[in-house]
């Protein structure tokens, strides 16, 4: 395990192994805590992405899958939510994402040996069938789901569901979720794209 701010620990790793492409997960997620922390935002998913896009072309490793967000939309007008939509979002985690890709693109029109990809999507929930892989149920939870599983096992009484005057049938809001596995199998389709001399990834 190493953190991502650190360059030389990431630089060792990077000389020990030899790495064909990376699946680009690190960084911070809560919305409500980057609010109320952005340095903290942008030092990890800012600084840390420049750090591993600077070993990895120092170690010649030029294929990226970045997982970004569909948080970089901000609150998109209409539905359902295409690529084509404005990038307007409404707080420094969204930012991070949004100035994460743009860094990807910069490199890339700078270096075409570069094939990256970046994934944007809404809430991902669920854990593997296992139980090893999840969310830990200890912890305070980033989004709804955990709470709706702490009622239905009797640990919560209820869940809040905050806001009325949202433009659906009850005014409440409404939030799209992907399962974990569904998005795991979806980086790794994203992840052999890259290995597919045939394909033209652009930015």
């Amino acid at each position: 395990r190493v953190d991502i701010r650190d360059e030389d620990a990431l630089d060792a790793v990077f000389a020990s192994t030899r790495f064909d492409a990376v699946i680009h997960f690190a960084g911070l997620k809560a919305v409500g805590e980057s609010v109320q922390k952005p340095l903290f935002y942008y030092d990890h998913n800012i600084a840390g992405t420049i750090n591993l896009l600077k070993v990895m072309a120092a170690h010649e490793c030029k294929k990226l899958v970045f997982s970004s967000s569909a948080a970089v939309y901000g609150s998109p007008k209409n539905s359902p939510c295409t690529e084509e939509f404005p990038l307007l979002p409404h707080n420094p985690y969204g930012r991070t994402k949004l100035m994460a890709e743009e860094i990807c693109r910069d490199i890339y029109r700078s270096d075409s040996e570069w094939r990256i990809i970046l994934l944007r999507y809404f809430n991902p929930v669920g854990a593997h069938p296992s139980g090893y892989l999840g969310e830990d149920p200890r912890g305070v939870p980033n989004n709804l789901m955990p709470y709706v599983q702490q009622v239905a096992v009797g640990r919560r009484p209820s869940v809040t569901i905050f806001g009325n005057n949202y433009a659906t049938k009850d005014g409440t809001g409404v939030r799209d979720y992907i399962h974990v596995l569904d998005l795991a199998e979806g980086h790794i389709a994203a992840l052999r794209k890259l290995f597919d001399s045939s394909s033209n990834i652009g930015m």
